[in-house]
Formats: C-alpha cells, sequence, structure tokens
C-alpha cells in the first residue's frame, strides 16, 4: 500500500513521493502533487495499492523500487531524487 493525498488532483505539480520504512502493510511510500503537506491534516493520505501506480503517477514507477530514506520530485523537465536519514526515523 502506498500513502496517496487522493485531493489532490493530478494537474497539481510537482509530484512528490517520499520513502519511510514500511509499516504494517505499508511499503513507506507517501505520495502528493502540489505543494507542501498539510501538517494539522491527519487524513492527507490514503492507502492506495501499488497496482493503481501505473495509472496514478506512471512516471514515478521507476522510482518506487528505492529503499526507505528517498525522496523524488518530479516536473516536466525536472527532476531530483535524494536520499535523506531523517525519512528513517519513526
Amino acid at each position: 500500500m502506498i500513502g496517496v493525498a487522493q485531493a489532490r488532483g493530478p494537474e497539481l505539480l510537482p509530484l512528490n513521493a517520499i520513502r519511510h520504512p514500511p509499516v504494517g502493510q505499508t511499503n513507506g511510500w507517501y505520495v502528493w502533487r502540489g505543494g507542501p503537506i498539510p501538517q494539522d491534516d491527519d487524513d492527507f493520505f490514503s492507502p492506495v495499492h501499488v497496482e493503481h501506480a501505473t495509472d496514478r503517477f506512471p512516471d514515478l514507477l521507476q522510482y518506487l523500487a528505492l529503499p526507505a530514506g528517498w525522496g523524488v520530485v518530479l516536473a516536466p523537465g525536472y527532476e531530483d531524487v535524494w536520499y535523506d536519514e531523517a525519512f528513517l526515523e519513526s
């Protein structure tokens, strides 16, 4: 399962994704579009099966094999992929 911000439509850019360590049935990926994650919205992310990634954010597929600690930002003509140990903290 991937945590996805479903309230933000596909027209918003950039596409953001970070991977924390897996917990329970999640694989640790959190994906959203547009600006920062609201700090006061505990329901911002909803669980989505990985199989739906092909339809929802196909450009991200090549990065989903990255281990915990990685982040990705994608927009037309822009790609940023980085490692941050802070993503490994609970």
